[in-house]
């Protein structure tokens, strides 16, 4: 018996060593969280890198990495991720990709603010330079303070990377931008690499110093890939957030206010336009669109508007879409690399012009319409005589009695009349000839 409580016992400690042994082999299994960034940056995106790298810290991943391709975006936004990848407990790797993608304007600051920068051969880098959305210029003062604030926030940056101070720095002052192969050769990024694959096994062994001074070593070759996309609301935040989608949803709020105020009682269009106000809105705000802009913009809704209950011939829908595509082209003249494309403007305005004229076409026709109703309309209906016309007397004419003077042969009660002429609160009748 007590042989049998040895091996008994033997047996649960070989189990033990064993799942323990699983565990140890688990946690070393190499993983790398990879995030995929493609399109403005704008909060939501801000919050998805944090969560991404926080993943990656409590997972205990090799690195977190960032595949990048954007046209610029907020500079909060942008100041957001920088703050979280250079006070990352995990080494974050950028890597511009798929060719002919861009890192620009705020993409420079997060692809040299990484521990390791990467691009795909025939990718783009730079242009940093501060510039309003719609290509205008920003006054000479403030362009100043903000090309001084970026630049040294680039010097920054690159200074605590080891990178090209100089050059990093031009990307600000210059808005010079690099190919791949420059911002090798003049030490941007530090690799070039044609697929992740390539460039996890490319940076295997490189050591790399976190935020807390701590040197790790990336172990990167075979690692399993974790991709960590958006989830939906983060997802559809981002739809939200592109300028076109915003300016798109504007537009049809417009279309759905005015369709329903100058035709009352459609309900549709004008609940489906409230939404979309208010989705615009939260866009525009998240955006940091230039209320001046969104100002003339709500003007020309106004105008569009006034045009269905005025007479101007025109001339209100003409000013509707002066107001709106200027409105367009200064809308976001506050943000860097976020800009409404100028067909969709010109698009929009023409649909605008167009969808006004129909309006005031319709509103047209059912004014003339209703001049055929009311006290005018009743001439040639029938009525009903409720006393004798002889020849006054009273009929019921639409629900209503009234006075009558018969022409011609004097009428009876019950006989139906033909209305000739309203004169004031006075018909004139005649008795209907039988059929």
């Amino acid at each position: 018996m007590r042989a049998m409580r040895t091996v008994f016992y033997l047996l649960l400690c070989g189990c033990a060593v064993i799942s323990m042994a699983a565990s140890v082999a688990a946690d070393s299994d190499d993983h790398v969280v990879v995030l995929n960034v493609d399109g403005t940056i704008v909060p939501v995106v801000a919050q998805y890198i944090d969560r991404g790298i926080s993943l990656a810290e409590e997972t205990g991943a090799s690195a977190c990495v960032i595949q990048l391709n954007t046209p610029g975006g907020l500079l909060t936004a942008t100041e957001d991720i920088v703050s979280s990848i250079m006070n990352a407990d995990v080494p974050v790797i950028t890597y511009v990709s798929p060719k002919g993608a861009w890192a620009a304007s705020a993409g420079t600051f997060i692809t040299l603010a990484s521990h390791v920068a990467a691009m795909t051969p025939g990718t783009t880098i730079g242009a940093a330079h501060p510039v309003s959305g719609s290509g205008d210029q920003i006054p000479e003062d403030q362009m100043e303070k903000i090309t001084r604030f970026s630049e040294r926030w680039m010097r920054t940056i690159a200074e605590d990377r080891h990178r090209n101070i100089e050059e990093a720095a031009l990307a600000v002052t210059e808005s010079k931008s690099f190919t791949d192969v420059e911002a090798l050769e003049v030490g941007l990024i530090d690799i070039r690499a044609d697929s992740l694959g390539d460039l996890l096994d490319s940076i295997d062994g490189r050591e790399v110093e976190l935020a807390n001074g701590e040197t790790v070593v990336l172990g990167t070759r075979g690692a399993t890939l974790d991709p960590t996309d958006m989830t939906r609301f983060e997802r559809f935040l981002h739809v939200l957030s592109d300028p076109n989608i915003a300016y798109i949803l504007f537009t049809l709020a417009t279309i759905g206010l005015v369709t329903e105020i100058s035709s009352p009682g459609l309900i549709f269009p004008g609940v489906a336009g409230g939404i979309c106000l208010i989705l615009a809105f939260y866009a525009l705000g998240v955006l940091d669109a230039y209320w001046g802009g969104v100002a003339l913009m709500l003007l020309a809704v106004g105008l569009f508007i006034a045009e269905a209950f005025t007479t101007s011939f025109g001339a209100l829908t003409a000013g509707g879409v002066a107001a709106l595509v200027l409105g367009s082209i200064v809308l976001f003249s506050k943000s860097p690399g976020i800009e409404v494309d100028r067909g969709l403007i010109a698009a929009v305005a023409a649909g605008a012009a167009a969808f006004s004229i129909f309006i005031l076409g319709a509103v047209i026709r059912g004014q003339r319409r209703q001049r055929a109703t009311g006290a005018e309309g009743m001439v040639g209906t029938t009525a009903l005589a409720r006393t004798p016309l002889a020849p006054r007397g009273t009929v019921l004419a639409e629900g209503e009695l009234w006075t009558a003077v018969a022409e011609g042969a004097p009428v009876s009660p019950g006989e139906e009349v033909t209305i000739l002429a309203v004169e004031k609160m006075q018909l004139r009748v005649r008795r209907r000839s039988p059929a």
